[in-house]
């Protein structure tokens, strides 16, 4: 729209042309209010019935609330009008009516239940606080991108259709491909892994993820998106130092360019950017700090896997993010490498928030018999991954990555109660649409 003002810019003294939509009406007999929101704030629009125009004092009265409108006028100060400001309008356009009935208040007067809010997201985000998680996340991923580069590394796009796999199992979500069967690929992990056998070295990805599995939790989706990392002539440690970098400038950033949309979540005060080391402990250290607890039903053995609760109560002890190290080989994919001098022990880590995981990861297994040998293990047939394995005969050098859950970082940063408010059309069991 030519010449239009965002209402946070109207400045006394100014002619000017706000749109948005109506927050609320305010009718006092003599005089009225309307109060216009735009992305930038609300702005008051000031309604004098004996001295304007009936069509247009009927014009702007008559709109329900959420209808768009066009309002052209004076901009005059007003101490008592809510931002200090107030329009005096010459002109007054319906450029979209909102039926009376909403489903959901944008206004916030009003809750709604998630579902009512996922289903009406377009009216979900008019609501400030809702807008502000989006926009935060806008910001952390400029971070992440600006981040990697400041690691040497190069941004790529790889496929979401696939004819394997990345694990094999049934947590795929099969598709008729011209009359062949694919599969919608659950991890960017050996193409990013084949790129970091070029000549690109480091690069990343910021994609979607698709996973099958049944999980209907506060935690998971099923279409999510994943922020990826492959680094050639890195080890497993020098990957964990990219992961904490990339996280701590995410927080960096937010703290720095999101201050009023930290305001309006209330979470200013005790927002707080990580500082120093995250500490890292090996997978033996956090079964013995679990069980030192006594928190737990059962007493954990080299092996099991770190249950939620179990992940709920090593957080507690540990109270900021850090890794856990060197899991047991048997539990890792066939592409994580085993330490050499401990094959017991693999390179595999986890990057965890004190509420969940955030990140996994690990050096890769880059010796293409011990690759294969690794596929024969797991069950998986090799031949099927020949575009994979046949690059490991052509100089492959060794080389570490990870992935990282995109909307959990951003609903632990946020303190957010369900990740479907970090995502804005989330995919679960229930939900296909919108």
């Amino acid at each position: 729209m030519h010449g239009r003002t965002y209402t946070a810019d109207a400045t006394p003294g100014e002619a000017v042309t706000v749109a948005g939509w109506v927050h609320e009406t305010r009718d006092l007999g003599g005089i009225a209010f309307l109060i216009l929101r735009d992305k930038s704030g609300k702005i008051q629009v000031k309604l004098e019935k004996d001295e304007m125009d009936d069509d247009l004092v009927e014009t702007g009265l008559d709109a329900h609330r959420e209808s768009v409108l066009k309002v052209e006028g004076d901009v005059k100060e007003e101490p008592r009008a809510p931002t200090g400001v107030e329009v005096v309008p010459t002109d007054i356009e319906v450029v979209a009516p909102a039926d009376p009935e909403l489903p959901l208040d944008p206004s916030g007067k009003v809750d709604a239940e998630l579902p009512t809010r996922l289903n009406n997201r377009t009216l979900d985000l008019r609501k400030p606080e809702v807008q502000a998680i989006f926009e935060i996340r806008a910001e952390l991923l400029r971070a992440v991108r600006d981040a990697f580069r400041s690691h040497e590394a190069t941004e790529i796009n790889t496929p979401k259709i696939v004819a394997t796999g990345t694990e094999g199992g049934t947590e795929l979500f099969p598709i008729s491909y011209f009359g062949e069967e694919a599969f919608m690929n659950q991890s960017p992990q050996l193409f990013k892994q084949l790129m970091a056998g070029s000549n690109l070295e480091r690069v990343f990805e910021i994609g979607p993820i698709f996973r099958a599995e049944e999980h209907n939790t506060p935690r998971h989706l099923n279409e999510a998106h994943s922020i990826d990392f492959e680094g050639a002539f890195c080890d497993h440690t020098e990957a964990m130092d990219v992961a904490e970098a990339v996280t701590t400038a995410a927080y960096e950033a937010v703290a720095e360019n999101c201050a009023d949309e930290l305001e309006t979540l209330g979470i200013a005060d005790e927002f707080e950017v990580p500082s120093g080391d995250f500490p890292r402990l090996s997978y033996q250290e956090a079964l013995d700090r679990v069980n030192a607890t006594g928190e737990l039903d059962e007493h954990l053995v080299w092996g099991d896997d770190l249950s939620t609760e179990a992940e709920h109560v090593l957080g507690q002890e540990v109270g900021e993010h850090y890794f856990v190290t060197d899991w047991p080989s048997e539990v890792k994919p066939f592409y994580i490498k085993d330490h050499d001098d401990e094959p017991e022990k693999s390179t595999g880590f986890d990057m965890m928030h004190p509420r969940m995981e955030l990140v996994s990861g690990g050096q890769r297994e880059h010796r293409y018999e011990e690759l294969i040998a690794g596929f024969e293990q797991q069950g998986l047939d090799p031949e099927e991954f020949d575009y994979y394995t046949k690059m490991f005969r052509y100089g492959m050098p060794p080389h570490a990555g990870w992935g990282m859950g995109c909307e959990r970082l951003l609903m632990t940063m946020l303190d957010l109660d369900n990740i479907r408010e970090a995502v804005l059309f989330p995919r679960d069991r229930q939900r296909l649409s919108p």
